[in-house]
């Protein structure tokens, strides 16, 4: 098996996928690159791996949410300069193997883990 990554992101505080959100994935070594760019779809995911097994490859990486955009275009009214824009989430891959890193988001906290 050849690894690939996915990624989810769901609004907690609305209780639904967050649709429309942009991410960028960087690979991290030997210095940051930007390698892949997506939007969610409606169900909160990306509609292909954001990093396909044709190019997994281990090592470090960063997926960066854009939280705070995604919050302007639902109409979420905040104070500016917002608590949450961009969320990066730095994290290695050390296997062949699926990595699933979903983002749970509210307009004032987030949490991730390595999902299946």
């Amino acid at each position: 098996m050849s690894g690939y990554l996915t990624t989810h992101v769901l609004d907690t505080a609305n209780g639904r996928p967050a649709e429309g959100m942009r991410i960028e994935l960087y690979r991290l070594d030997p210095e940051r690159r930007l390698i892949a760019e997506t939007v969610t779809n409606h169900d909160g995911r990306t509609d292909k791996p954001i990093l396909p097994e044709t190019e997994f490859r281990t090592g470090e990486y960063e997926l960066v949410f854009h939280v705070g955009a995604w919050l302007d275009g639902i109409g979420h009214q905040a104070a500016k300069p917002r608590f949450l824009d961009q969320v990066p989430l730095r994290f290695g891959m050390s296997e062949q193997d699926h990595y699933h890193v979903p983002l749970l988001i509210s307009p004032y906290g987030f949490s991730t883990y390595r999902g299946s």
